[in-house]
């Protein structure tokens, strides 16, 4: 299996691109989670808590009705039914214990849909940590749901009105925070991305998803699945969905990325799709960015797809062709949604909806014989406002 290199990079992909003032915050990081992370100690909490707190493993659902109506075998990967209903909480645990472990008394983290906010709350509220979550003030519009839920956890959220109020304006004012109180200050990425080892460390604790569903497939089915397939935005939920087969070659990897309005509109969050390599948040991978290198707003009906970059080992398995991104459209994530919860009585989260919209597409060209996981990697609880919004034809298509 391929491997990061000692510098973060995956080819020419990560690394740590780090002003001077977050020098000391990031080294020390580095320095200090290899040693944590193998200890057996860590490793016996960590799997632990998977176990007793975020209530793993996830079920592997056979989707019997989308199965007949679209014509292959359709699996989802049900990281909806995790404590606080998301992926989120397999990496914020990791996290929160490695903070612990340091010595840290304080966590900050960025939420977008709001998903990572609650799940860092949860976990802060849990080891009794100081928790402050950094929220672009358009997010806390689409997601009074979750403010409400970190609140009720005892966080503390900061709206933040800069650039497009969103995920990516939230990461910076995170960062900034982050290098002024470093000393006993834990900093929680919520996705695949940022500078060295913050990929690494969450696809670490984000492949329970696939080894899980790898074992499960082939105890209730045998063999391997033909797809594995999950949304992309920064893209945790399927760096974890893929990291067990990425070296089953016969195995396709499929990330779905959010085509907004269309790609051809220019508002829309599929990095790559049509972004160019820069840097941003630390990190060297795909972005959305104009001629002089400036990062473009991205958009998505989906507050957790919306930011305008990708982590760098997804970059990395686009480039090598080991993965394939496509894009989808708000309303395309939005008719899949309703599908899915009028054929399985599952609500989705809008981020999982995308999945789930390429699923239905490309299981028509598939056998019956042939089969699929998707990873469904939320509920929609959060989403009620926007989907009413949307279904009422108002909200955020315009």
């Amino acid at each position: 299996m391929y491997q990061v290199d000692d510098k973060g990079f995956f080819g020419k992909f990560g690394g740590a691109y780090v002003p001077e003032i977050l020098y000391k915050c990031v080294t020390e990081l580095q320095q200090a989670y290899k040693p944590i992370i193998e200890s057996e100690e860590f490793k016996k909490e960590y799997y632990a808590l998977l176990k007793d707190y975020v209530g793993r493993p996830s079920p592997l659902y056979y989707a019997k009705r989308m199965s007949e109506k679209y014509g292959c075998q359709l699996y989802l990967k049900r990281e909806d039914l995790n404590h606080t209903g998301a992926h989120k909480i397999n990496n914020t645990i990791g996290q929160i214990l490695m903070a612990k472990k340091m010595g840290k008394t304080r966590i900050i983290a960025e939420t977008g849909a709001g998903q990572h906010g609650v799940a860092t709350a949860t976990g802060a509220a849990l080891f009794n940590m100081e928790c402050t979550v950094y929220m672009g003030a358009e997010d806390i519009e689409r997601q009074k749901l979750n403010v409400m839920r970190m609140e009720m956890l005892g966080a503390t959220v900061v709206p933040v009105h800069s650039g497009s109020n969103t995920l990516k304006d939230a990461t910076n004012e995170a960062i900034r925070t982050w290098a002024k109180t470093a000393e006993d200050t834990f900093y929680i990425i919520g996705s695949a991305v940022g500078p060295y080892p913050y990929p690494k460390m969450v696809k670490e604790f984000q492949s329970c998803i696939s080894r899980e569903a790898k074992k499960q497939f082939a105890e209730e089915v045998g063999g391997l699945p033909d797809v594995v397939m999950a949304c992309v935005g920064g893209g945790s939920n399927s760096i974890g969905m893929f990291a067990d087969f990425i070296e089953e070659k016969d195995v396709r990897l499929i990330g779905v990325e959010a085509a907004g309005l269309g790609i051809e509109t220019g508002k829309h969050a599929s990095a790559m799709a049509l972004g160019n390599p820069g840097v941003l948040h630390g990190m060297k991978s795909y972005l959305l960015q104009d001629d002089d290198g400036n990062v473009q707003l991205a958009h998505s009906i989906s507050a957790g797809l919306d930011y305008p970059g990708v982590g760098p080992e997804h970059a990395y398995l686009k480039d090598s062709g080991r993965a394939e991104y496509v894009s989808i459209t708000d309303v395309e994530a939005m008719d899949a949604l309703m599908e899915l919860c009028k054929l399985e009585g599952i609500i989705p989260a809008i981020e999982s909806a995308h999945a789930m919209a390429y699923a239905f597409k490309l299981a028509k060209e598939m056998t019956p014989e042939q089969s699929m996981i998707v990873c469904l990697s939320g509920r929609g609880d959060k989403d009620v406002n926007t989907i009413a919004d949307y279904l009422a034809g108002k909200g955020y298509m315009n």
